[in-house]
């Protein structure tokens, strides 16, 4: 009996000695950021799409079928937080903002600001700051705002009238509303946004979506003066107040080009700065926050941007080459609630995101939500910057490399494509190449260089590094970057 219960044992150590550690299984996204959805009460439907942060600590949250709630205690459990209606009956409103003791809300027809005067959580004041540009009805007509910029100047972008058009004042461009209410106009070119915001140097960038003059969906900046792509509102060039403060562009696009070949014509154009890959990063590109003082992760000032169709939010690293900012985008975090639109970051590394599905689909599974994202403190294994060089790239990352690995040409591979520049509806990927990975070279506990024989203007360069480890032996939780490619930066000097 003695015998056969140590035969037992020998073969029970045999097999757990067999059975992967699940402590060794390779992290996930979970083991990092948490997700907390925010329960939203019976009978209340906000489709959210701006998300504000109210002086007295509460959360404001506006939505698509035109009501503001206040939500109380927005820090604590989820269902421990309470909705107060705070204002209804405003059209579409996809943008808040508070600033100088008002809160702005940015509809369809007008730039709004509300005031709660008696500490009851409901507007009693609403006024007009500027409604200087038109609407038709046409269901395309979206317009999204950010808070001030460094200036005052609240940046808004005006979607055409359906995809391919622009039907009445301003549609199609970007505009600025000043402290004083003043409307200046700021940029064409613009299709159908999906969200606006500034980065942490108060620099407007806007989210524009697949279609006609827009390959793929992508983060475009906003310098003052420029083209964005679609000539569909350049109708407006005639307006006086355009005529002040901008020129026509001497060039329009043509059709079935490329983005660097346009841009030598068209000196205006100012390229997407990051490409998400269409079907592959996501379908619908959003609205987008920062983390700017690192108390999200180690991506401080990194873009979040969010995807509504996929209901994702992925990363964006930016660099400025020779005065155009370019850089790399990869995935982050899936799980949300719905289809992503709006994301507000609180100073505390708090990250809200709001959503719905009405009109578009998306992969969330709920007709409206709003998550809550917090960072556990944990730093996960990822490539932190992808830098552009004159003969490849330069990778850093968030825990030091094995060297072996990381090293080792096997564990990388990269393909380069791009899109047309078409006035069709979006782009098939064209124009595929395969640049040959010639050298890695370690060259810092964090950092490795990847040179490859060619580097392509104007295409995404799709960056695999799937076999390098950390020096702790985990995988990268991403491997994959997308760096979109404007600018090849000059060789350096040694």
């Amino acid at each position: 009996m003695i015998k056969r219960i140590t035969c037992f044992s020998l073969l029970a150590v045999i097999a757990l000695s067999q059975t992967p550690n699940p402590s060794a299984a390779d992290p996930v996204e979970s083991d990092y950021y948490q997700i907390d959805r925010i329960p939203i009460p019976e009978g209340v439907v906000v489709e959210t799409s701006g998300i504000e942060m109210l002086p007295n600590g509460k959360l404001a949250v506006c939505g698509r079928r035109g009501n503001v709630y206040v939500l109380s205690n927005p820090f604590g459990k989820p269902e421990e937080i309470n909705w107060t209606l705070y204002a209804e009956g405003l059209h579409e409103p996809l943008n808040l903002a508070f600033t100088d003791g008002w809160l702005y809300c940015t509809q369809r027809g007008e730039l709004t600001r509300m005031k709660d005067m008696d500490g009851d959580d409901r507007a009693d004041i609403f006024e007009t700051v500027n409604d200087g540009w038109g609407i038709t009805g046409d269901y395309h007509e979206y317009a999204f705002g950010t808070r001030p910029d460094p200036n005052g100047d609240m940046w808004i972008v005006l979607c055409l009238t359906g995809s391919f058009s622009s039907q009445i004042d301003y549609r199609g461009w970007c505009v600025r509303i000043t402290k004083g209410g003043e409307l200046i106009p700021t940029a064409s070119g613009i299709r159908s946004p999906g969200g606006i915001g500034l980065n942490h140097l108060g620099e407007a960038f806007y989210a524009d979506n697949q279609g006609p003059w827009n390959g793929s969906s992508s983060l475009k900046h906003i310098p003052p003066g420029s083209f964005q792509g679609h000539p569909g509102g350049w109708k407006w060039f005639d307006l006086d107040a355009v005529k002040k403060v901008m020129k026509r562009p001497n060039n329009e696009p043509k059709s079935d080009s490329r983005y660097p070949v346009e841009r030598e014509r068209v000196k205006e154009l100012t390229p997407p700065a990051l490409v998400f890959p269409h079907g592959i990063l996501g379908n619908s590109t959003s609205g987008f926050a920062y983390d700017g003082n690192g108390k999200f992760g180690p991506f401080k000032n990194q873009l979040l941007v969010c995807d509504q169709t996929f209901s994702v939010v992925n990363r964006g690293f930016l660099e400025k080459i020779n005065g155009v900012y370019q850089g790399a985008a990869f995935s982050f975090l899936k799980g949300f609630g719905s289809g992503n639109i709006s994301a507000y970051m609180h100073p505390s590394g708090t990250l809200f995101i709001g959503g719905t599905d009405r009109g578009w689909g998306a992969r969330g599974g709920k007709r409206f939500a709003i998550d809550r994202v917090t960072w556990k403190n944990k730093v996960p294994f990822e490539i932190h910057e992808m830098r552009a060089k004159s003969d490849g790239f330069e990778l850093t990352f968030t825990h030091e490399v094995d060297a072996k690995t990381a090293s080792d040409i096997k564990s990388y591979s990269m393909s380069a494509y791009t899109y047309i520049y078409r006035s069709q509806y979006g782009s098939p990927v064209v124009d595929k190449l395969t640049p040959e990975i010639i050298g890695v070279e370690v060259t810092g506990p964090k950092t490795v260089r990847v040179t490859v024989d060619k580097l392509t203007k104007g295409h995404v360069h799709e960056l695999q590094a799937k076999g390098v480890r950390s020096l702790d032996n985990k995988p990268i939780l991403h491997p994959i970057g997308y760096y979109t490619l404007n600018e090849i930066p000059p060789a350096e000097v040694n």
